[in-house]
C-alpha cells in the first residue's frame, strides 16, 4: 500500500525543517564574516541559479506571469525574500542563533492568527491547543540547549526586534501564496519571487556599495559552503518543499512544522557535534509532535470522511 498523500506532505514539512534547522547556525557564522546585505544577495543568487538550472534540466519553461500575478509576486519577493533576509541577517549580528530560533517558533501563532483574522479559517479548539504545544515545545528545546537564552547584551533588544520581523515577513510569504499556488503552482511561484526577491537585493546591494571585489575577497571556502547551504538547500528545494505543503494542507497546518527547527538542530548538533541530548529537550521535541498532530489530525479525519 502506497503512502497517502498528505502524509507524504508531512515528511516532506518535516525535511524542510530539518533543513531549516540549520540556516540559523549558517546565518549566524556568516554574519560576523560577511556584509548582511551582501550575504543575503549571494544567497539568493545561488537559490536563483540553482532554480533556473533546475527548470532547465527537467525541460520546464519559466511561464509568464500576468500582469496582475507579477504584482502579487513582486509582494511575495520583498516579504519573503528581500525584507526577510535584511532582517535576518542583520538581527544574527546582534543576538544568537538560539535567541532568533526562539523568536522564529512564534511563526505558527502569527500565521494561525492572520488565517482566522484575514481569511476566516476555521480553527478548532484541537489546531490551537497544537499551535500552543508547538510554541511552549520549541521554548523548551531552545532554552533546555541555552539556558542563558534570554540574556543578551545592551543591544539585543535591536535584534529580538529584526528577527520578529523574519516573522512577519514570512507570515505574508506564507499566506499570501494561496491563489498563486493553485494557478502557477509551488514550483513557478518558488522560482518568480525569489527571482524578483533577488533582483531587490542585488538592487540594494549595488546601490549601499556593498558588491565590491575586497568583500567578495572575503568569501572563502568555509563561507561558500555555508552560502551553498543557504541558498540552495535553505531556499530553492526548501521553499518548493515549504509551498507544496501551504498548497495541499494550508498555510496554518504547514506552518506549524517550523516548531521542528529547533529540534532538529538540538539532534544534529548530539548526532555531528557530540552536543549533550538531554531529557528536557526530549521532552520538548515530545510535545512540539503532538501539537503538530492535533493541529492536523482534525484534517486528516475530515478528509477519510470523503467531506
Amino acid at each position: 500500500m502506497s503512502p497517502s498523500p498528505d502524509r507524504l506532505t508531512y515528511c516532506k514539512l518535516a525535511a524542510v525543517t530539518m533543513v531549516w534547522g540549520g540556516t540559523f547556525v549558517a546565518g549566524r557564522y556568516l554574519a560576523d564574516q560577511i556584509n548582511p546585505l551582501l550575504a543575503a544577495s549571494l544567497r539568493f543568487l545561488l537559490a536563483s541559479l540553482a532554480l533556473l538550472l533546475y527548470l532547465a534540466c527537467a525541460r520546464i519553461a519559466l511561464v509568464r506571469p500576468s500582469p496582475r500575478q507579477l504584482a502579487r509576486l513582486a509582494v511575495l519577493g520583498f516579504f519573503g525574500i528581500f525584507f526577510y533576509n535584511l532582517c535576518f541577517f542583520y538581527g544574527l549580528q546582534y543576538i544568537n542563533a538560539s535567541r532568533a530560533s526562539l523568536i522564529v517558533a512564534l511563526n505558527p501563532a502569527v500565521i494561525g492568527l492572520a488565517s482566522w483574522l484575514w481569511f476566516k479559517e476555521r480553527l478548532g479548539r484541537a489546531q490551537w491547543l497544537g499551535i500552543v504545544l508547538c510554541l511552549v515545545g520549541a521554548a523548551a528545546v531552545i532554552v533546555s540547549r541555552n539556558p542563558h537564552v534570554l540574556q543578551g547584551a545592551s543591544h539585543a533588544w535591536i535584534g529580538d526586534l529584526l528577527i520578529l520581523g523574519c516573522v512577519a515577513g514570512w507570515g505574508v510569504y506564507s499566506l499570501l501564496s494561496r491563489g498563486l499556488n493553485q494557478s502557477l503552482g509551488p514550483l513557478q511561484t518558488v522560482t518568480w519571487s525569489i527571482l524578483l526577491g533577488t533582483s531587490m537585493l542585488g538592487t540594494a546591494t549595488l546601490a549601499t556599495g556593498s558588491f565590491t571585489t575586497a568583500a567578495l575577497g572575503n568569501v572563502h571556502l568555509p563561507q561558500l559552503l555555508s552560502l551553498l547551504y543557504l541558498g540552495v538547500l535553505g531556499s530553492a528545494l526548501a521553499y518548493i518543499g515549504y509551498y507544496e505543503g501551504i498548497r495541499r494542507i494550508g498555510a496554518t497546518r504547514s506552518g506549524v512544522f517550523i516548531a521542528l527547527n529547533p529540534l532538529t538542530a538540538v539532534i544534529c548538533g548530539a548526532l555531528l557535534l557530540g552536543e549533550p541530548l538531554t531529557a528536557p529537550m526530549l521532552m520538548g521535541g515530545a510535545v512540539i509532535l503532538l501539537g503538530i498532530y492535533l493541529c492536523n489530525k482534525p484534517l486528516a479525519r475530515v478528509r477519510a470522511m470523503g467531506i
